[in-house]
């Protein structure tokens, strides 16, 4: 098994090595050419720019003869240098102001202190500025006096900082020989050895005689100058001096002959030959690199096509592990690989140099297996990261499922009432920052000056306040625990005005809630159990009578008398059960929604007055006497005529029930403001007990006995229809007073 597991990892292994170094080269080759590239050292920038840093120090310290004094003789001071200097901060009476205006503050305080002399002083030095500022623009020679002296003093500075650089000068004179010839005055400047010259010397021995130093045999790098000027080196003079000495040089630039070269044998302290010489072998081994990696590209490449088993390879026994980390994550990982193996290749130019020229063989295998091993990371990672970025059917799911929706989640949660969001981060940063403070009192004790204020002033009652939320959070939760567990514990107190303050007041709402819900529920129940006493008892009584009148019916010798009184019995008992159930059935489609209604312009008053019209035999032979008061003009509605007659007729039909003997009832219809107040009052004949929105429930009746033959269903009937309507009905009941107000909008 070993043996099989062997055989199947090695070429993998192979393939993953040899890409690792294709890559590497192909880096190097893009990293690197631009250096590489070049013929030798002495062509690249490195070496440019330490060449033109000795042509600047040579041209300072010695083919240059100007001195401070004659810089100073060769000052100029244009015109427009002496408007710039006049009007620099502003005309004549700006300057003044402004001088004024920093010694007043000085002289008022030494006034105010009664040191007059310190004040005349003062007024002495303002008053010999303003002077001063004055002569400027009444005369230009006083100010190109004042340009020449700054001139001046920057020169000296100039000559001062070029003295600094002279340890500098005598390294590179030490590295680079020069022979030049001044092509004006002939003046010749060299460090050759052994070369003195006469004014009867002949420019071929000259030539001659230097020839014999700089020459190709003994020079690695040799430059030739044909009257060129030397003195024009871009970058020469530091930043500050470029405006006061490149008008002095070029009004005396000079141009020269002559060659500048660096030996073969460089003296110690210098590094312009070794860099040479390293320079040689690194481009050796940057093509070498280069080359053989794409080679081992090719390889890679030629492998990948000829052959399946790379392609075969499978991770399906990682991808269930691997599904459960967040898709960020992954794709930050991978990213992290990815860096990791760029970093590693991009890096082993150096690594491949020390192993062909030193033979550190450590490096280049830990460098070429931690790049392998990062690159094999991650192909791996990337294939499964872009497989599963490609599946448009997971992928928003994975992301809703991310670290950072998750982190951003949190934080909205966190910051839903962005005072507790605040609080927190604060709250956060005080014990960050006095952690912190301890660690640099641990380091440092004389930071406990400041710590020790510091902590005594925010931190001891930022955790005192810390404490006591916790503890008031640990109140609430114990609270909620016991009401969970329907244990009503005494309120909870409301201690200022923070979340946690609200937390406590909404269970305290909660809880009163949660009785009020019990009892509603208690009642709801109860009620329940009524509805279904009441239905059997109003369903069971008519149908009793029907059964045992039916029996009787069945005796043989009855007389016909006896056989109509129950033939008649029945068929009361038959409409009584009929009505019963016609209303059961109603106010069932009424509570479920499933009623329509038919509404039309209706006249309400019209439709009261035929409500009583049919009731007109009833009430006059009831004792009750009926007052009605209407308007003399129709009130139009728009509503269902027939369903409000219903709620008309079962309220006439209450009354006729359950009045009270000789006792006056009234009806009336009141309009006001586009609406309508239908008010039917009577004096209750039963006591009215209990909770009056009860009497709205089905099969709930004024008589609690039940003697009268009412559904119990008028009243829920009535109140469902108005709803219906967009109307309200109300019960008032005062003593034995019993009221329904109804009120419906008028068109």
């Amino acid at each position: 098994m070993a043996i099989k597991l062997k055989n199947k990892l090695l070429p993998i292994v192979i393939w993953i090595v040899l890409l690792t170094f294709g890559l590497s080269g192909l880096l190097s080759g893009f990293n690197n050419s631009g250096y590489y590239a070049k013929r030798d050292y002495f062509q690249t920038v490195q070496f440019q720019d330490d060449y033109h840093r000795f042509l600047d120090l040579l041209s300072g310290f010695e083919l240059s003869e100007l001195t401070a004094e004659k810089a100073k003789k060769l000052i100029t001071v244009t015109n427009a240098e002496i408007d710039e200097h006049r009007y620099r901060y502003g005309d004549l009476s700006a300057q003044v102001s402004n001088i004024k205006e920093q010694y007043e503050d000085k002289i008022q305080q030494a006034l105010a202190s009664n040191n007059e002399e310190v004040a005349q002083i003062y007024m002495a030095e303002r008053d010999q500025k303003i002077e001063d500022i004055t002569n400027n623009f009444k005369s230009d020679d006083h100010v190109r006096a004042k340009i020449i002296k700054e001139k001046e003093a920057h020169i000296d500075e100039y000559f001062t900082f070029l003295e600094r650089q002279k340890e500098e000068f005598l390294q590179y004179k030490n590295t680079f020989k020069y022979y030049l010839k001044n092509t004006k005055t002939g003046k010749v400047y060299s460090n050759l050895e052994a070369i003195q010259f006469d004014s009867n010397t002949s420019d071929k021995i000259k030539n001659s005689l230097v020839e014999d130093q700089i020459n190709k045999g003994n020079m690695a790098f040799i430059r030739d100058y044909s009257n060129h000027d030397l003195l024009s080196t871009e970058g020469r003079y530091p930043i500050g001096y470029d405006d006061i000495m490149l008008p002095i040089i070029n009004g005396s630039v000079e141009k020269y002959e002559g060659q500048i070269a660096i030996p073969k044998v460089a003296p110690q302290g210098r590094t312009e030959l070794q860099n040479y010489y390293n320079y040689q072998k690194e481009q050796l081994v940057f093509y070498i690199h280069v080359i053989t990696g794409l080679a081992a590209l090719a390889i890679c490449l030629l492998i990948y096509k000829k052959t399946n088993w790379i392609r075969a390879i499978s991770f399906e026994k990682w991808q269930r592990y691997y599904m459960r980390v967040p898709i960020d994550v992954k794709i930050v990982v991978f990213l992290v690989s990815c860096l990791a193996a760029l970093l590693a290749l991009t890096s082993s130019h150096y690594i491949y140099y020390d192993y062909y020229f030193y033979n550190k063989l450590d490096d280049m295998v830990i460098y070429l297996g931690g790049g392998a091993i990062f690159v094999a990371l991650s192909l791996v990672l990337g294939k499964m990261v872009v497989t599963r970025l490609l599946d448009s059917k997971n992928v928003k799911a994975d992301f809703q499922k991310s670290l950072a929706w998750r982190i951003v989640g949190a934080l909205q949660s966190a910051f839903l009432n962005r005072r507790v969001g605040t609080q927190m981060i604060i709250l956060l940063a005080v014990i960050f920052g006095c952690g912190i403070g301890a660690v640099i009192v641990l380091l440092d004790p004389v930071f406990l000056i400041i710590y020790v204020p510091v902590l005594l002033v925010i931190g001891i009652p930022v955790f005192i306040l810390l404490m006591k939320r916790i503890g008031y959070f640990n109140q609430i939760v114990h609270n909620t625990s016991e009401l969970a567990q329907g244990n009503y514990e005494p309120d909870l107190p409301i201690n200022g005005k923070s979340i946690l303050a609200k937390l406590a007041e909404n269970i305290n709402t909660l809880k009163y809630g949660v009785k009020v819900s019990q009892k509603a529920q208690a009642k709801s129940e109860r009620l329940k159990t009524e509805l279904i006493t009441n239905v059997s008892h109003d369903l069971r009584t008519p149908l009793t009578s029907i059964i045992t009148y039916t029996e009787l019916l069945k005796t043989p010798d009855l007389t016909d008398e006896d056989r109509n009184s129950y033939i008649e019995i029945i068929d009361r008992k038959s409409k009584r059960l009929k009505v019963l159930i016609d209303d059961l059935f109603e106010a069932s489609k009424m509570a479920s929604g499933n009623m329509e209604l038919v509404k039309e312009k209706v006249d309400l008053v019209q439709l009261l007055q035929q409500t009583l019209a049919e009731h007109d035999e009833a009430l006059s032979e009831s004792s009750l006497q009926l007052r009605i008061t209407k308007p003399d003009t129709p009130l139009y509605a728009h509503v269902d005529g027939q369903k409000l007659w219903r709620v008309f007729d079962n309220l006439i039909g209450n009354i006729l029930k359950y009045s009270l003997e000789n006792t006056r009832v009234y009806i009336s219809m009141k309009p006001s403001a586009r609406k309508v107040e239908i008010e039917f009052k009577n004096v209750a004949k039963y006591e009215l007990g209990g909770d009056i929105d009860e009497l709205f429930e089905r099969f709930k009746r004024g008589d609690t006995s039940r003697h009268t033959e009412g559904s119990g269903l008028g009243l829920a009937i009535a109140k469902s229809i108005v709803d219906l309507h967009e109307g309200n009905l109300d019960i008032y009941v005062d003593g034995d007073l019993f009221k329904v107000v109804i009120t419906l909008d008028l068109m």
